[in-house]
């Protein structure tokens, strides 16, 4: 069987590396692409794993909290103690999440067997990861509170960068040039801002939230393709980066 890997990334991966984040899971010093054949690190271990599902179905109830966690521990048939496991706290719950949903869309059989576009499975992909939020998403805003906390948001824009790095490489994109930043840089801003768009959409079955999606898909499309230079392109992603960080809350 053939190895599906990711292409070689241009060099800056490395920036997607930082010292919040306790557990990198595709970037390392020694490995520049990813294989889906080869076994990854362990995101957590045992015990963590255990504690931490066991947390999530208490979040609904106490929210992304340290009294999830201890409820968790408890299901898990650990002490209360147990949750010293965790120094971040509710930020390592909320880590787990992203982390768990983000791997999950490797085996989620969401995309069409006829052949459609790169772009429709990015929305495809996109939409499906912020389904995963519905269980939640009354506690969505008080996660974001806690990922806007100067300690977190490094961790917080690194694993929203690996989840637009992961919905591109399932898409199918194969671009080595420097749009691979780009695609990444737009789909993160917009990412972001729709998963904050959710949190107040009140529509039947997020209908609103998906045209909101849709609509900015498209925008970064016409731009892509209508850009005439490079000034008009870096205010763009400029303005896109932004939309990113305000969204984790931070002030700009």
């Amino acid at each position: 069987m053939a190895t599906i890997s990711r292409l070689q990334r241009p060099s800056c991966t490395k920036l997607l590396r930082t010292q919040a984040c306790s557990r990198p899971l595709y970037y390392s010093r020694t490995q520049s692409y990813h294989s889906y054949e080869h076994d990854q690190p362990a995101s957590f271990s045992t015990t963590e794993e255990a504690i931490l599902s066991a947390s999530l179905t208490h979040v609904p109830s106490h929210g992304f909290s340290t009294a999830a966690l201890t409820e968790g521990a408890k299901d898990a048939g650990y002490l209360a103690v147990s949750t010293n496991l965790f120094p971040r706290g509710a930020f390592d719950l909320i880590n787990y999440h992203l982390v768990t949903q983000r791997l999950a869309l490797q085996t989620r059989k969401l995309l069409p067997e006829q052949k459609v576009g790169v772009g429709a499975k990015v929305k495809a992909l996109a939409l499906e990861r912020l389904w995963a939020n519905k269980p939640f998403i009354h506690r969505w805003q008080e996660a974001l509170a806690v990922m806007a906390q100067p300690t977190n948001v490094p961790g917080s824009i690194a694993e929203l960068a690996r989840l637009s790095d992961e919905i591109w490489f399932l898409a199918g994109d194969t671009t080595v040039d420097t749009s691979w930043y780009t695609k990444r840089a737009s789909l993160s801003a917009i990412y972001a801002s729709a998963e904050v768009f959710m949190t107040q959409d009140n529509s039947l079955n997020f209908s609103e939230m998906e045209r909101f999606l849709d609509r900015r898909l498209e925008d970064v499309r016409t731009v892509g393709t209508s850009a005439a230079n490079v000034a008009q392109w870096v205010n763009f992603t400029g303005h896109a980066f932004t939309n990113v960080l305000r969204s984790k809350g931070v002030r700009i």
